[in-house]
C-alpha cells in the first residue's frame, strides 16, 4: 500500500524507540518534513548535518569506483542509533530517510527492516 509523505513519517515514528524521523533532501540539506519525540534532539539540525554524511560517503563510492549504492547508513552514539536510508526510486531521488532510534527501547534490526517497508511503500 502507497504511503503519503505523512504517512510514511509517522510510520516510522511509531517504530518501538523511535526518538525522532526526517525525510530529507541530501542535494540541498532541506528537511521536508520532520517530527520528534526528544526535546533535545533538534531533527531539523540532525537532518542537514547527516546529509554531509551521505555526501561524503556517495563521493568515496565513486573515487573507489563502486558501482553500488547504499543500502542504509549507521552510526552508533552511546545511547543512540542513528539510520539514514537513501530513497532509491525515481521519485525518492536525493532523498533520504532519517530515524534516531534509542538504543535501550529499539530493536536495530527491526528497525532497519521497518524503514525499508516504509521506502518501498513511500509515494512522492
Amino acid at each position: 500500500m502507497a504511503a503519503g509523505i505523512d504517512i510514511a513519517l509517522k510510520n516510522v515514528m511509531n517504530i518501538e524507540g523511535a526518538l525522532a524521523a526526517a525525510l530529507v533532501d541530501y542535494t540541498s540539506g532541506m528537511t521536508l518534513a520532520g517530527a520528534s519525540a526528544s526535546k533535545s534532539l533538534d531533527v531539523t539540525v540532525a537532518a542537514a548535518g547527516n546529509t554531509e554524511v551521505v555526501k561524503a560517503k556517495m563521493r568515496t563510492m565513486e573515487l573507489l569506483g563502486l558501482d553500488d549504492r547504499i543500502e542504509d547508513i549507521l552510526i552508533t552514539l552511546g545511547r543512540q542509533f542513528h539510520l539514514i536510508r537513501p530513497l532509491h526510486s525515481r521519485e525518492g531521488a536525493g532523498l533520504f530517510l532519517y530515524l534516531a532510534l534509542d538504543k535501550t527501547r529499539g530493536n536495530l534490526a527491526l528497525a532497519r527492516r521497518q524503514l525499508q517497508v516504509v521506502d518501498e511503500s513511500l509515494e512522492l
